[in-house]
């Protein structure tokens, strides 16, 4: 079978959560005796590309780039639908000739791939990695930093997502601001500034937009069931499946170790989602020398937020290891007692959270649904309530009052699914979707 997969960025410069995946169901499907191609692009903004179409390897694998500094986003609803790429897909899939097309992320392709799908009869499946079928801001995180149950009926939420961002950080008067305004300017466009009525009308385009355009899909997986509800719960009538993902790596037990402080650890993006800052300033309150924390992740992506993390970790002991192979994941996780994920946005199932679970290294991470349904509360790690750094550190209490408590949880960890299995179920998911059975 030849499958299209495709992915609004990939490697060698981008590796997170959606790549990787992306990267994985390549390498399986041609382990498994299968065709993959991977469709990407280059952001725009990015260094330019030689050409608007470029084709490369990756893992020995073709992939294939476009430039969308050719075609950059000059309004919002570009960033959903841009009809000048129409031509770019249909001149790409006319050359690969899939059995299937696989859209592992939207973003920088639009739903004018869909149009094109459609219009060539290629049988269109997907993977939800967030909420961008639905949400503006594609984390399912409200402008106040609530969790949002998606667009409401005027899309005055969306235009405050899009106007007046920033939680409760901001102060009175944006909250005041964002109260009364996207309301009003929802019922009544003309009343906003002129220069914010393209965007309103877009946001209010959107949802409709892409629930039509999702039409296309006949089917879809998620990662998590959380996911998988909140879609069924949108306007998006896609059929669904749950399909976890899987994790390759050395699943030897925990090292022994001798006496010291409890290592922590954070992998991931030094981001303000990420919420390392509420691990800094929850570490504040532990009894001296209870804690080590060891912080992987690159500095470069947001330094002002990595200045600021390392700002609060002054006195504390906190080592910055910046970033390191995929490769040596195993081999970061044996040294860390309990991984921290202390995010304030909707994960959805993070690929780091899985790899801790199938290293024996307990998890410490936020309670929103997207983490929490793979955690048991005193097997394999805790939850505590997202933001809330007095929640973080009655957690944090909990080892420093017990130092064995770590390597209790350590014996009851683990999370067995490969990729193998996982990729198993993404080619019967294909064969169900060929056939016009994909799963309600």
């Amino acid at each position: 079978m030849r499958v299209a997969l495709y992915v609004h960025c990939y490697f060698p410069d981008h590796f997170y959560g959606t790549e990787s995946y992306t990267r994985t169901v390549a390498r399986e499907l041609k382990a498994l005796g299968h065709e993959p191609v991977v469709v990407t692009a280059t952001f725009p903004g990015e260094p330019a590309q030689g050409a608007l179409v470029e084709r490369d390897s990756f893992d020995d694998i073709p992939v294939i780039r476009i430039d969308r500094n050719v075609h950059p986003n000059a309004a919002v609803r570009d960033t959903f639908h841009l009809p000048a790429l129409r031509f770019i897909h249909e001149r790409i899939l006319r050359d690969i000739r899939p059995d299937i097309v696989h859209v592992c992320h939207l973003i920088n392709h639009t739903t004018a791939l869909l149009e094109v799908t459609g219009r060539l009869g290629l049988p269109t499946v997907a993977t939800f990695t967030d909420f961008f079928g639905f949400c503006f801001n594609n984390k399912l995180d409200a402008a106040d930093g609530s969790l949002c149950a998606g667009p409401d009926a005027d899309r005055a939420n969306c235009i405050a997502c899009a106007f007046f961002p920033g939680g409760k950080d901001k102060g009175a008067v944006q909250g005041l601001l964002r109260a009364v305004v996207p309301p009003v300017v929802a019922r009544v466009p003309r009343l906003a500034p002129a220069d914010w009525r393209g965007t309103i009308a877009a946001l209010k385009e959107r949802p409709g937009h892409l629930a039509a355009a999702y039409g296309a899909y006949a089917g879809a997986l998620t990662p998590t069931r959380f996911m998988l509800e909140s879609y069924r719960r949108s306007d998006i009538r896609v059929p669904l499946d749950l399909c976890r993902f899987g994790i390759d790596i050395d699943r030897a037990p925990k090292p022994e170790r001798s006496a010291g402080p409890l290592r922590l650890g954070f992998i991931g993006q030094l981001a303000p989602h990420k919420g390392l800052h509420l691990l800094l300033d929850a570490m504040t309150s532990a009894p001296a020398g209870a804690f080590s924390l060891d912080i992987y992740g690159d500095e470069r992506m947001d330094p002002a937020y990595a200045a600021e993390v390392r700002a609060a970790s002054a006195g504390l002991q906190v080592a910055f290891r910046g970033t390191f192979p995929v490769e040596r994941m195993a081999a970061v996780l044996a040294e860390i007692d309990v991984l921290v994920i202390p995010s304030v946005w909707v994960e959805n199932s993070p690929l780091i959270l899985l790899q801790a679970l199938a290293t024996h290294t307990p998890v410490l991470v936020s309670d929103v649904e997207g983490m929490s349904e793979f955690v048991e509360n005193g097997v394999n790690g805790f939850t505590f309530t997202k933001g809330s750094v007095k929640a973080l550190y009655g957690r944090l209490e909990a080892f420093a009052r017990d130092p064995g408590l770590a390597r209790t949880l350590s014996a009851g960890t683990r999370y067995d699914r490969t990729s193998r299995h996982m990729v198993e179920d993404v080619v019967a998911f294909y064969d169900r979707a060929r056939q016009g059975r994909a799963s309600a």
